[in-house]
């Protein structure tokens, strides 16, 4: 099915448009999905000193019934093969006070591994994976499945408990953290 766009004021003559035969590049779609603001949530897996993580805006309930979480994590990430040993992760949904956190597990500074958990306080949970104090939300999750495409683990988990707790969320939006201002 071919679709054709009618001429928009909104678009330029530099905009792709649908069924452009040149192949889209990484830069363009990151430049794209930058547009959509994001709640900004860390990864953390592992146990011990083999304990990493990573911040993401791709965390998402799959299913609520049974409760399930996905998450995308980059096949490159050092979190990747330590939620593939431990087949646990915990989703750790971050308050606008803690961007903090979520820039040491983005790794600014050049923090790795263990070392992007100091500075807050962390606790174990069921599936061994670390939980936030004072986080909005950690839902400790075992792997049920991993989807492996392209340059992403599309990993899906089970829910074995969540922890609330209150405040605003930090949000992630172009390339830049915010926070949200009714």
């Amino acid at each position: 099915m071919n679709i054709a766009l009618a001429a928009s004021p909104a678009f330029s003559a530099a905009d792709r448009s649908i069924g452009h035969s040149a192949p889209i590049t990484p830069a363009e779609l990151k430049s794209a999905m930058r547009n959509l603001s994001g709640g900004v949530s860390v990864v953390t897996a592992g146990i011990g000193d083999d304990r990493t993580g990573a911040t993401v805006t791709s965390a998402t309930a799959l299913s609520v019934d049974p409760p399930t979480m996905i998450v995308n994590i980059n096949r490159t990430s050092s979190s990747w093969p330590v939620i593939e040993r431990y087949r646990h992760f915990c989703i750790n949904i971050l308050s606008s006070e803690q961007q903090q956190v979520a820039e040491r597990f983005a790794g600014f500074g050049g923090l790795k591994g263990v070392a992007r958990y100091g500075g807050a306080e962390w606790r174990p949970l069921v599936s061994g994976a670390s939980a936030l104090a004072g986080a909005l939300a950690a839902i400790d999750c075992e792997v049920e499945e991993i989807i492996e495409r392209h340059s992403h683990a599309i990993i899906l988990g089970r829910v074995l408990a969540i922890t609330s707790g209150s405040g605003e969320p930090v949000l992630y939006h172009g390339g830049r953290y915010g926070s949200f201002q009714p």
